[in-house]
């Protein structure tokens, strides 16, 4: 890739950037209602995607090889008992995250 290809990438994708961002507040702006349909994205995308991550992050784990899936089943039970404690995303993830790594590079 030539620089000038690589000037017009970042361009093309910065754009793009800034109209994902800035297009919701210009479709509606403040005063007009947000469709229920919207609300409901809103609400059940963020459970969708957190559910398509543990999904590709599980993909590849042979129960009958290796480490028989402990460190990934550890990890996501502290993720669970985190976040059902603490009701904190980022510390769920973090500490469910962290335990797995250090499992995985310490014990198993």
């Amino acid at each position: 890739m030539t620089a000038l290809q690589q000037v017009i990438a970042i361009a093309i994708i910065a754009a793009a950037t800034m109209l994902t961002r800035f297009l919701p507040f210009i479709i509606y702006p403040e005063g007009r209602p947000v469709p229920g349909r919207v609300h409901y994205l809103g609400k059940m995308l963020p459970a969708a995607a957190f559910g398509l991550l543990v999904v590709y992050c599980l993909r590849n784990i042979r129960l009958t090889a290796g480490t028989h899936g402990i460190p990934e089943a550890v990890g996501i039970g502290v993720t669970a008992l985190l976040h059902v404690w603490k009701k904190n995303m980022l510390l769920s993830i973090a500490g469910g995250t962290i335990l797995y790594m250090v499992l995985v590079q310490t014990v198993f």
